[in-house]
């Protein structure tokens, strides 16, 4: 199994999950032009696709949905306050082809599929875990002002987690394009994870037995890769885990390179 963040920032996000021939897509925040490039650059055809999973409405992870729903007969899952909004602002072209969550172990996928509560300035922000049969257990959540008990209760224990790590507080502090109140909300328990809250928790997934991560979601005006990357690492090692020994981390990029993670 391979996992390949085609886009990954504020401004677009959508990943890959499963293998070269057969996977699922979560969320498409670019556009349907620049999806079919990012997957062509990791030699995926469109026809891979078996199902697409949507976290929530905002622009920046359905701004290619209307465009792939018109020219592609694959079902779209989403939570209903998602499908909701979806209809509601005309983001999807193919309607008949959206579904609640609740269906989505019943189209024939080599994993179970479980959706999560995340708290999100949007209608029903959802995350998702995906179980295979060898019980290896992948997470994904982005878009968190906070980690719930729900989020626990669904993500400790993942074997592999794509988590965000939105931004660095003191950059976001002293970045005078933003207004207060953008910066209030992206700060807030609807907002978005800093890197020090990132950390904590994943601190708490290695202590759980997760050895996989992907840092994700990250702003491009308020943190850098580096700094991400560096956050966690020290948060980790202060706790006694190596990179590299205890776990891996890598960073994902705001267009592939057609690199893969490997599980």
């Amino acid at each position: 199994m391979i996992i390949f963040p085609l886009c990954s920032s504020s401004a677009a996000n959508s990943t890959f999950i499963g293998n070269l021939n057969s996977g699922i897509l979560v969320d498409i925040g670019c556009s349907y032009k620049s999806l079919r490039g990012h997957l062509s650059a990791c030699n995926i055809e469109i026809s891979a696709i078996k199902a697409v999973l949507i976290t929530h409405e905002h622009s920046d992870h359905v701004k290619g949905l209307f465009q792939f729903s018109k020219h592609n007969k694959l079902p779209i899952f989403a939570s209903r306050g998602t499908c909701g909004a979806l209809l509601e602002k005309e983001l999807i072209y193919n309607t008949d082809r959206l579904y609640s969550l609740d269906a989505i172990n019943n189209i024939g996928l080599d994993c179970r599929i479980k959706a999560f509560d995340t708290p999100h300035d949007s209608t029903q922000s959802v995350g998702f875990t995906m179980t295979y049969q060898n019980n290896y257990k992948i997470a994904y959540l982005t878009d968190l002002g906070e980690i719930t008990p729900e989020i626990k209760e669904a993500t400790l224990g993942a074997d592999f987690v794509f988590i965000e790590s939105n931004y660095d507080p003191e950059l976001l502090r002293n970045n005078n394009k933003y207004p207060q109140f953008t910066k209030d909300r992206i700060k807030s328990k609807r907002g978005h994870l800093s890197n020090i809250d990132s950390a904590n928790y994943i601190l708490k997934l290695v202590e759980n037995g997760t050895t996989r991560i992907v840092l994700a979601h990250l702003s491009r005006e308020n943190n850098t890769p580096k700094t991400a990357y560096l956050n966690t690492v020290g948060k980790l090692n202060s706790a006694g885990f190596k990179l590299n020994r205890d776990y891996t981390l890598d960073i994902a990029r705001v267009q592939t390179t057609g690199e893969y993670i490997a599980v």
